[in-house]
């Protein structure tokens, strides 16, 4: 099986998901502890942080929501506020004004299509406002425990570098992951590869010499 599933994108070589596996699991031994960083107490304050997470780093969402979430718990507190009233609570995350935009938005829209719920079907987290892919994936893996591979800019880079495809969008790459990646792994791959991303895949200068899947990788010995 290889990310046929992604037309114009696939890997050069075809990649088996044996292959992936032995990877996805020697990362695995490097980052036991790999998973969200965001902080949340139910699923509803879950979204609003993925949703915040966009170009900002966990730990600074972390710091904008502990505030946040003090003042304001629930769907109905938010959809009562105006995208103006929220902008100062969220500034402290890029984007701020449209993701403000987008929180009323999905606060207004869960209480008037979903009673307040935040639902686990990746089409109606799709149609809330600021959802978009990533951060339905998130949804699923992380809020209700099941299969989602979200692709952000550490599981974009490395996954590209590992030779798993050659995709330069996110949607793109979302598609022959999904091909390639057995479905049982997708939650955790997202995790690892993130955490690989974060801890040795740097963006600028990757720290191959300790890298755990440095023979896997057909990337490595360009990166020194």
């Amino acid at each position: 099986m290889s990310s046929g599933g992604a037309p114009g994108c696939g890997s050069e070589a075809a990649q088996a998901p044996d292959d992936v596996v032995r990877v996805l699991r020697r990362l695995q031994e490097r980052y036991p502890e790999a998973g969200t960083r965001l902080h949340f107490e139910d699923r509803f304050q879950l979204l609003v942080a993925v949703v915040l997470s966009a170009q900002s780093t966990d730990v600074q969402v972390n710091r904008v929501t502990r505030r946040l979430f003090s003042l304001y718990r629930r769907p109905q507190d938010f959809a009562a506020l105006e995208p103006a009233q929220l902008e100062p609570l969220v500034k402290g995350c890029g984007l701020y004004r449209a993701k403000a935009r987008a929180i009323v938005g999905l606060s207004r829209a869960l209480l008037e299509r979903h009673g307040g719920q935040v639902p686990d079907s990746f089409e109606e987290l799709l149609r809330l406002p600021g959802v978009g892919r990533k951060t339905a994936n998130v949804m699923l893996s992380v809020g209700f425990d099941r299969p989602g591979l979200g692709v952000d800019t550490h599981v974009l880079r490395v996954s590209r570098r590992l030779g798993w495809h050659r995709c330069q969008g996110a949607n793109a790459a979302e598609m022959a992951l999904k091909a390639l990646v057995p479905r049982e792994w997708w939650s955790r791959a997202h995790h690892l590869l993130i955490a690989h991303g974060r801890a040795v895949c740097l963006a600028r200068r990757p720290r191959c010499q300790g890298c755990p899947v440095r023979s896997d990788c057909p990337s490595a010995t360009e990166q020194g």
